[in-house]
C-alpha cells in the first residue's frame, strides 16, 4: 500500500509431532530498521529481540488465524510476516492480517478462511479504514477488526468513551471492507490453482473408547458441573478424579497406551456437560446466573513504599497494583522502527506462575503479558489528564487468577491511581463476557464476569473497559462460527450492566482521587521560558543548571515545546523546588529600572563594586552610590567581596547595555543642616 511492502510467508510440516492435540501454531511479525532508511540502535547496529509493538501485531495475526485451522490438523504451522519498506504515514500492522492469510491462500495448507484484518479510525465523525499516522492522531475512535468473509473474528482498541452502538458500527464498517478482500483472495486462490488443500490425516482415534469414556463419564462430569462449586481447585480436582478413575477401570496392560487418547475425550465430555449446564439448566460451574458477578473487595494504600497502590479482588481473581511518578527522567524512550518519541504513561502487568498454581519458573515477560498489559494500558492512558506532570508507571501483579487478570488490573489501576493522588478525568471498570452458543447462534447464554473454565471452553472471550459515560477499550476473540451483530449487542449491553456494578464497588473503596500526593512523592513545578534564555539556564557545558541542582538538590529538566522552554523541576521537599525556582527565574528575569534586587558583591575596584544582582548579570556600584557621605575607598562602607547588599537598577546605558547600580538610594537620606 503506497510505499509501505509486507513480505508474507508460512511453512507447515508435513506430518504432526506424535502426542500433540493441538494447533501448534507460531506467528512472527517483524520490522525491518532498513524500510524506513534506518540504523537499528545498541551496540550491534542489528534488529535483536521483536518489541512489543511486533509482538502485539504477532497477535493479532494469531488470534485471527488460530481458530480457523481444522479442529484435527496438528502440524507445526509457522507464519513469518516482514516489513520490508515502510513510509511516515501508512501503519503496516493494519495489513499484516491480510498478508498472513493472503500466504495461506495460495498455500494448500488447509484453513477455513480467508480473512483480513483493518484498522477503522473515526475522525471528525466520519469512520475512516486503514487511516494514516497522522490521521489517528484525531481519532475518538482506533480499533483493529478481523474477520472473514461471513463472521468476525476478532476485535481490540481504544476510544473515547463511545457508547456500544457506535462501537458495533465501527465493527460492521470494519466488516465490509473485509469483505472485499476475502473476495480478492479467493479469486486469487483460484488463479494460482490452490483450491484442493493437502490431505492429512493427523489423529488417531478409538471410537469404541470415545464411547467408552462419554457413557462412563458424562454422567460425573454433569453432575459437577451443575454442583455449583465456587471453589476453583476442588472443582479441577473432583473434574481429574472422574477421568482418573475412568483410566483405572481399563486394563492395566491397556492404560499407559489408551491414557493420552482418553484425556482428550474427556476434554469432549468436560466440555459439553459445562455448555449442557449453562444452556439447559442455566447453571454455571461456580453457581451464578448468567449476569452475576463475582464478590468484590477492594483495599488502597495496601503497601506503604509506591506512592500509591491498591489490592482488587473479583472471586479467586487477585491483582496487587503499584503506582510510581517520575520525572520526564523516566519516561520510556521509543526507538520502533516506525514510531519513536516517548511515552509518560507505561503499565506493566505479570502473571507469575504461582496465581495458578503451577510448579514452574517465571522465564521473563511472556507475550500473553504483553498482550493483556497492553489492552489495560489502552484503557486507563486517554483518562490521564493532558499536560500532567508526572511520568506514571502503573504495575499489576497478579497474586491468584480465575478468569478476567486483565480486566482486574484495569480496576486495581484506575484505584491505585487515584490512590497515589492522580487525578485522572474518570474512573475506569473492566468486565469479561463469554458466551455458550449452539446451532449457529439459534440457541446461547452470554456470560458476564467468565470464569478460566469458561473462557477455555466457552465460544468467546468479550473484554470491555470503560467510564460510566463510555467504552475506553475493548479485546474480543471469537472461537465459533455464526456469531450473529444481535448477540454482540446484548454482550455488550449486558457487559455495560456489569461494568457499572464493578464500578460501584469500586467507589465504595475509593470515590475520588486524594486531594494530595503520598509525603514521599516527588513534587514537580513547571515554569516556561522564553525560548531565547533555554541556553542561559542550562549555561556552558550545562554549567548553571548543574550548579542549581547541586545547590538546591532538586531535579532539573528542560525541553523546547511550541517555541517556548519547558522547565521541569522536582524534589521531595517544597524548599528545595522553591530555592531552584527561584534561581530560574532570576536567570530569565528582565532587568526593569527602578526595581530592587539582593546582589551579591564579586569584585572591589577603586571606583566602585561590581555586583551580581541577577543571575548571570553585573551592574557597577560606583563609590558616589555606595553611601550618602563621601567615600574615600569602597571598604570604608564596610564591603567587601562577597557581601550581600540591597540594590535598586537606576539606569541600563543604552549603548553599551551595562547596568548602573545603586545603594544610597535604599538608604534613609541624613537631614540637612541649615548653617
Amino acid at each position: 500500500m503506497g510505499n509501505t511492502m509486507l513480505l508474507a510467508t508460512v511453512c507447515a510440516a508435513k506430518d504432526a509431532t506424535p502426542g500433540t492435540d493441538f494447533m501448534p501454531l507460531s506467528v512472527e511479525y517483524r520490522e525491518k530498521f532498513a524500510s524506513s532508511g534506518r540504523f537499528p540502535g545498541g551496540f550491534m547496529k542489528r534488529e535483536g529481540r521483536p518489541s512489543d509493538s511486533e509482538i502485539l501485531t504477532s497477535r493479532l495475526i494469531d488470534r485471527a488465524l488460530r481458530p480457523l485451522f481444522p479442529d484435527d490438523y496438528h502440524a507445526d504451522v509457522f507464519v513469518n510476516v516482514i516489513l520490508f519498506s515502510a513510509d511516515s504515514d501508512d501503519m503496516p500492522d493494519a495489513l499484516a492480517g491480510l498478508a498472513a492469510s493472503a500466504a495461506l491462500a495460495v498455500s494448500d495448507i488447509p484453513f477455513n478462511g480467508p480473512i483480513s484484518e483493518v484498522r477503522v479510525a473515526r475522525i471528525n465523525g466520519k469512520f475512516v479504514i486503514n487511516p494514516t499516522f497522522q490521521q489517528l492522531e484525531q481519532a475518538d475512535i482506533d480499533i483493529m477488526v478481523g474477520a472473514t468473509l461471513d463472521n468476525i473474528m476478532m476485535v481490540e482498541g481504544e476510544m473515547n468513551e463511545v457508547s456500544e452502538a457506535e462501537m458495533l458500527d465501527a465493527i460492521k464498517f470494519a466488516h465490509e471492507e473485509i469483505k472485499k478482500h476475502c473476495r480478492v483472495q479467493m479469486e486469487l486462490t483460484e488463479l494460482v490453482g490452490k483450491t484442493v488443500k493437502r490431505t492429512y490425516s493427523h489423529e488417531e482415534n478409538d471410537e469404541e473408547l470415545r464411547k467408552q469414556v462419554w457413557d462412563k463419564c458424562y454422567a460425573p462430569a454433569y453432575a459437577l458441573a451443575t454442583s455449583q462449586n465456587p471453589d476453583k481447585h476442588q472443582r479441577m480436582e473432583s473434574f481429574e478424579a472422574v477421568l482418573t478413575g475412568f483410566l483405572e477401570s481399563l486394563p492395566e496392560e491397556e492404560r499407559e497406551e489408551k491414557a493420552a487418547m482418553a484425556t482428550r475425550y474427556y476434554h469432549d465430555v468436560e466440555k459439553e456437560a459445562m455448555r449442557r449446564s449453562i444452556l439447559d439448566e442455566g447453571k454455571r460451574l461456580d453457581g451464578r446466573k448468567t449476569t452475576e458477578i463475582r464478590p468484590i473487595w477492594s483495599e488502597v494504600d495496601f503497601v506503604p513504599g509506591p506512592h500509591g497502590s491498591a489490592l482488587f479482588t473479583r472471586g479467586e481473581t487477585q491483582s496487587l497494583t503499584t503506582v510510581t511518578l517520575g520525572t520526564k527522567l523516566d519516561e520510556k524512550i521509543i526507538d520502533d522502527v516506525l514510531v519513536h518519541g516517548t511515552d509518560r504513561f507505561l503499565l506493566h502487568y505479570n502473571f507469575p506462575p504461582f496465581s495458578t498454581g503451577e510448579a514452574r519458573p517465571q522465564r521473563g515477560t511472556g507475550r500473553r503479558e504483553i498482550g493483556h498489559g497492553n489492552l489495560a494500558h489502552r484503557a486507563l492512558k486517554r483518562m490521564i489528564p493532558e499536560g500532567y506532570p508526572y511520568v506514571i508507571r502503573v504495575v499489576s501483579d497478579i497474586l491468584e487468577s480465575n478468569g478476567s487478570s486483565s480486566m482486574a488490573t484495569v480496576c486495581a489501576g484506575t484505584l491505585a491511581m487515584m490512590d497515589a493522588g492522580v487525578k485522572i478525568k474518570k474512573p475506569v471498570s473492566g468486565i469479561a463476557m463469554g458466551l455458550i452458543s449452539e446451532n449457529n447462534g439459534q440457541n446461547y447464554a452470554i456470560l458476564s464476569d467468565i470464569l478460566g473454565d469458561e473462557d477455555h471452553l466457552g465460544d468467546m472471550d468479550f473484554k470491555v473497559c470503560g467510564t460510566r459515560d463510555g467504552i475506553t477499550a475493548t479485546q474480543m476473540d471469537i472461537k465459533v462460527d455464526g456469531l450473529s451483530y444481535e448477540i454482540l449487542e446484548k454482550a455488550l449491553a449486558q457487559a455495560k450492566a456489569g461494568r457499572e456494578h464493578i464500578m460501584g464497588k469500586m467507589m465504595e473503596t475509593l470515590s475520588e482521587p486524594r486531594a494530595d500526593l503520598k509525603p514521599h512523592a516527588p513534587r514537580i513545578e513547571i515554569i516556561e521560558i522564553p525560548k531565547d534564555y533555554i541556553g542561559a539556564v542550562i549555561g556552558p557545558g550545562g554549567k548553571i543548571i548543574q550548579g542549581i541542582q547541586e545547590e538546591t538538590g532538586a531535579t532539573i529538566t528542560i525541553e523546547e515545546i511550541n517555541n517556548r522552554g519547558r522547565v521541569e523541576v522536582s524534589a521531595t521537599n517544597k524548599a528545595s523546588i522553591d530555592a531552584a525556582m527561584n534561581k530560574i527565574k532570576g536567570i530569565v528575569a528582565v532587568p526593569e529600572v527602578g526595581e530592587e534586587y539582593d546582589a551579591t558583591v564579586r569584585s572591589v575596584m577603586p571606583y566602585g563594586a561590581f555586583c551580581e544582582f541577577l543571575p548571570g548579570k553585573d551592574g557597577l556600584l560606583h563609590i558616589s552610590e555606595i553611601d550618602w557621605k563621601r567615600l574615600e575607598k569602597v571598604e570604608d562602607a564596610g564591603i567587601s567581596e562577597g557581601d550581600k547588599i540591597r540594590v535598586k537598577l537606576i539606569d541600563i546605558d543604552p549603548r553599551t547595555g551595562k547596568f548602573k547600580l545603586s545603594r544610597k538610594v535604599l538608604l534613609p537620606r541624613p537631614e540637612r543642616h541649615e548653617k
